[in-house]
């Protein structure tokens, strides 16, 4: 299975840099094809939607479209600004969202966080679903928030705390086992009988969102 991890962070220093290295790792021992991203691959301006009617998609949006196409599965890694979403992440994730078919949708997403504070970054997750699940992603059920990570990794790289480390290996392993159940229905390969009733799916939910995203 095919897998895109990144961190939603451009900070050399940043904790959520090492805890999706951390990640990747796992998912590599677990048999996937793990394409570890640098978020710096991913530039691109603030989204302008008269910047994409006069030049369409900037490079780093089509690098990152590209990198989720190729994916069966997504593994992020986000700080938290401000109690929400973190807003690179939210403008990589709306200039992608404006390609068709939409890149996002039927994607299974691991999403994770890494905070010095106590709460891990847990409030930025939540509001990090939002979008994914809106644009047709399944969000895997069980989210990782890392507290105190400051302290939190080894000078391996590894979890200090045993009890976070079985509970981040456990719910990687569910996820990646359930999004290669996942692929086989939402994947490329598709069965020759399934390929209409696919198109017909993805037409009406392409209607859909255009009706729900319109323009500002």
């Amino acid at each position: 299975m095919k897998v895109l991890a990144f961190a939603a962070s451009v900070r050399r220093g940043s904790f959520n840099r090492k805890l999706i290295a951390l990640a990747a790792r796992i998912a590599r021992e677990e048999q996937s094809e793990v394409d570890l991203a640098d978020f710096r691959d991913f530039s691109m301006p603030i989204y302008d939607g008269d910047l994409e009617e006069e030049q369409g998609l900037p490079e780093g949006a089509l690098e990152l479209k590209q990198r989720v196409e190729w994916a069966d599965a997504l593994i992020i890694s986000t700080p938290e600004y401000n109690f929400s979403i973190a807003g690179p992440l939210k403008n990589a994730f709306d200039w992608v969202s404006r390609a068709r078919p939409m890149p996002w949708r039927g994607k299974s997403v691991y999403l994770m966080s890494a905070s010095p504070s106590p709460m891990g970054g847990i409030r930025g997750l939540w509001q990090t679903r939002i979008p994914f699940e809106g644009c047709g992603a399944l969000v895997f059920p069980d989210m990782f928030a890392l507290p105190h990570a400051n302290t939190a990794f080894t000078k391996s790289g590894e979890l200090a705390e045993s009890r976070m480390a079985e509970r981040l290996h456990m719910e990687l392993v569910g996820f990646l086992r359930l999004a290669e159940a996942v692929s086989r229905i939402c994947g490329k390969a598709v069965p020759p009988r399934e390929r209409t009733r696919r198109s017909q799916i993805a037409a009406a939910l392409e209607e859909q969102t255009a009706i729900q995203s319109g323009s500002a």
